[in-house]
C-alpha cells in the first residue's frame, strides 16, 4: 500500500510559530510530498491563517469561526478524507526523520492494528507518559491521584496507568496512545465512528481507543517512531478552561465506559473526586494568575 494513502491532520489554536515549525518538520520524512495535509484553525485570531495561506500553499486549510474544540475540528476532516490512514498531529510537535513513515510501514505490516502511536518526547528528551497508557480504572486512578504510581514507578500494579514499569524502547500493545500523535486506519473510523463531540478536548483519544479495542482492533505503541511535543503550548493560554475541559473529559469517559461495571456508591465517589480535583486545579491556577510562579509543575495533571 503506497505512502500517499495518508492524511495528516493538525488542529491549531493560537500557536502560529509552533505550527509553522511543525509543518516544516514534515519534510524530514522522505514520503511527505505524497501526503494530504489538513490544518483546521479554531478561530485563532492571530497570524496562524496568514502563515498557512502564504507559506504552505499545498495545505488544505479549514477556517472555523469559533473555537469548536479538538473533537469537532478533527471530525470535520474525518468526514471528508479519503486516504487509508489519517495521522493526528498537534501543532506543538516536531517529527524526527521518517517518524510518520515508520508508523505507516508498521500498520501496513500488521493489519490487526487499528491505532498506532509513536514515542513522544519532551524537549529535554524524557518520555511523555501519555503516549502509552492503560485505561483509567478507579484503582489505577487512585494510585495516580495518591502519587503511589510516582513513588513506585516500576511496580506493575501501582504504575499500571502510565506503564512506567515497561521499557520505553520496546513495542507493546497498550490501551491508549496520545491524540497528540496518533495514526488511525480509515476503516476503524468507519466501523466505530468519530471522536465523541461531548468531549471538547482531553479524553477523546482514550474514548476512541476504547471503542477501537472493543471492536477488535489492537492499539500499539511504536518507539521506533519518535516525535517531540511541547505539552500544553495552547492549553496553557487558558488554564481554567483547560482544567474544566480535562475533568469533563474524565467524567464523560468514566460515565460511558466504566460506570456500568461498578456500584453506585463507587461511581459517586469517582465523580466527587473528579469535581474536587477540578476545583483544586482551578484554585491553583487562580493563585498562579495573581502570584506568578516560575515552577511549571505544582501538581501533575
Amino acid at each position: 500500500m503506497p505512502h500517499q494513502s495518508l492524511t495528516i491532520l493538525i488542529v491549531n489554536w493560537r500557536t502560529p510559530e509552533l505550527l509553522s515549525k511543525c509543518l516544516n518538520s514534515l519534510a524530514l520524512d522522505e514520503n511527505y510530498l505524497n501526503w494530504e495535509i489538513y490544518v483546521v484553525d479554531n478561530n485563532s485570531q492571530d497570524e496562524s491563517v496568514n502563515i498557512i495561506e502564504s507559506q504552505f500553499k499545498g495545505v488544505n486549510l479549514i477556517k472555523n469561526t469559533a473555537n469548536l474544540g479538538f473533537s469537532i475540528a478533527c471530525n470535520q476532516v474525518f468526514k471528508i478524507f479519503t486516504t487509508n490512514y489519517i495521522f493526528l498531529l498537534n501543532p506543538d510537535t516536531t517529527i524526527t526523520k521518517n517518524a510518520i513513515s515508520t508508523l505507516v510501514n508498521y500498520m501496513q505490516a500488521n493489519p490487526d492494528v487499528g491505532i498506532c502511536g509513536p514515542k513522544v518526547l519532551n524537549q529535554d528528551g524524557s518520555l511523555q507518559l501519555a503516549c502509552r497508557r492503560s485505561f483509567p480504572t478507579p484503582l489505577a486512578s487512585l494510585y495516580r491521584l495518591t502519587y503511589l504510581s510516582y513513588l513506585f514507578p516500576k511496580h506493575k500494579s501501582l504504575a499500571n496507568y502510565n506503564l512506567t514499569y515497561a521499557d520505553e524502547n520496546t513495542i507493546c500493545e497498550v490501551d491508549s496512545v496520545s491524540g497528540a500523535a496518533m495514526l488511525i486506519r480509515k476503516n476503524v473510523l468507519e466501523k466505530i465512528g468519530f471522536f465523541d463531540e461531548n468531549i471538547f478536548m482531553f479524553g477523546e483519544d482514550l474514548d476512541l481507543c476504547w471503542r477501537a479495542k472493543s471492536a477488535g482492533f489492537k492499539v500499539v505503541y511504536l518507539p521506533q517512531s519518535v516525535i517531540y511535543h511541547i505539552h500544553g503550548a495552547a492549553s496553557q493560554k487558558r488554564p481554567i478552561g483547560t482544567t474544566i475541559n480535562l475533568h469533563m473529559g474524565m467524567y464523560v469517559f468514566y460515565q460511558k465506559h466504566l460506570s456500568k461495571k461498578y456500584p453506585h456508591i463507587l461511581n459517586f465517589l469517582v465523580y466527587f473526586a473528579i469535581i474536587i480535583r477540578a476545583v483544586l486545579f482551578i484554585i491553583i491556577n487562580l493563585i498562579r494568575s495573581f502570584f506568578p510562579i516560575k515552577s511549571k509543575n505544582l501538581v501533575k495533571s
